[in-house]
């Protein structure tokens, strides 16, 4: 049974205070991260201590508007995430808040992700930005979709020069995160987007008239691409790729990574599946599980995956709720939980309760 926190006092306001009244110990203390020598993990620069990336993905599809709107709210949200134990927090600016021309961008969205990584650094908790989001089909640029694939990959190109540009002195960035689970190719007839939920579409494909090409060439291609415009401006910080759970569609991407990070979503009764195919990304460099969640199980069938996972993997990243911990305990407690706050809950407990045993130092 999940160990169940008192989260009305964790998450008080006062501790709320206390952490922003030391946040700025941290930001003076705050290191870069890098791979360790054995390729085996991360450590902090310069100190060379073991860095684990243990979070959640926060504000998916709104974090610059969020903050534009409320920047009290990310600030504590920051905080209750500290709290908790969380040491990274993957963010998904969207591409239609920060580009609103080819090759010009919006003034205003640099200045909120700036504002960002200072939350970040007085925080503690590092960032993997992750980038191109268009997940917000309402939101969708028409000039950017109905650009042909070379002149989208310069406008990708340029996104991540200028995300790297506005990016690179700050040690709260531990990654950049280039596209979140790409497919390399696709008809036209298909269009750029896929992975529909709802209003929103999460996946895209980088090629929609490969030619000759194959998927690993056009992976190869486009990651040599946007590598290369992040290291125009920003040489240190790490690069990587959210990935669908199917490993052989990542072989080529992978080699121009610094780490891997595939989505895992553990199906209930089949852990040791999920374990078999996380093992398949095991390609000589660390990897960061960039998504996983009690979606398909339960939060003791996640226990047993994450632990388990321990193995083969070096980092971590669930998913934030957002409603506060303490809202959700509060539902609970009154009997007004709805199934999904119930899941929230479980996620937010089982995340506390193994983060000790999670960030350890192992035998890896």
């Amino acid at each position: 049974m999940i160990l169940r926190t008192t989260l009305s006092l964790i998450y008080s306001p006062l501790l709320v205070v206390l952490l922003f009244l030391t946040g700025a110990t941290w930001a003076a203390d705050m290191q870069a991260v890098r791979v360790a020598p054995n390729e085996k993990g991360f450590i902090l620069f310069p100190s060379g201590d073991r860095y684990t990336p243990w979070g959640h993905n926060y504000a998916s599809v709104d974090i610059l508007q969020r903050l534009a709107k409320d920047h009290d709210r990310v600030e504590r949200e920051f905080a209750e995430m500290k709290a908790a134990g969380t040491t990274v927090a993957r963010i998904h600016p969207e591409m239609p808040q920060i580009m609103i021309a080819p090759g010009k961008v919006n003034p205003q969205a640099l200045d909120q992700l700036k504002k960002l990584l200072q939350i970040a650094e007085k925080s503690g908790i590092h960032l993997k930005i992750t980038g191109l989001a268009c997940y917000k089909i309402e939101d969708r640029l028409a000039w950017y979709d109905s650009l042909d694939e070379q002149d989208r990959w310069n406008t990708q190109a340029f996104f991540w020069e200028t995300i790297a540009r506005t990016c690179a002195e700050s040690p709260a960035v531990f990654a950049y995160d280039l596209v979140n689970e790409p497919a390399a190719v696709g008809k036209s007839t298909d269009g750029w987007y896929m992975g529909r939920m709802g209003d929103v579409e999460f996946c895209q494909r980088l090629s929609l008239d490969p030619g000759s090409r194959t998927a690993d060439e056009v992976f190869r291609e486009w990651t040599k691409r946007m590598v290369a415009a992040i290291r125009k401006h920003d040489q240190t910080h790490l690069i990587t790729m959210g990935m669908l759970p199917f490993p052989g569609a990542y072989t080529a991407a992978a080699e121009q990574l610094d780490f891997v990070s595939p989505h895992l979503y553990p199906k209930s009764g089949k852990i040791d599946n999920e374990i078999k195919l996380l093992q398949k990304f095991d390609w000589g460099k660390p990897i960061v599980i960039g998504e996983t969640f009690p979606l398909s199980c339960s939060a003791d069938e996640v226990r047993n995956f994450l632990l388990k996972s321990r193995e083969f993997s070096h980092g971590w990243i669930g998913h934030w709720p957002d409603e506060s911990p303490a809202e959700l305990a509060e539902l609970k407690k009154t009997g007004k939980a709805t199934i999904q706050n119930a899941i929230w809950l479980s996620w937010v407990d089982l995340f506390q309760e193994i983060g000790p045993q999670m960030i350890v130092e192992t035998s890896k």
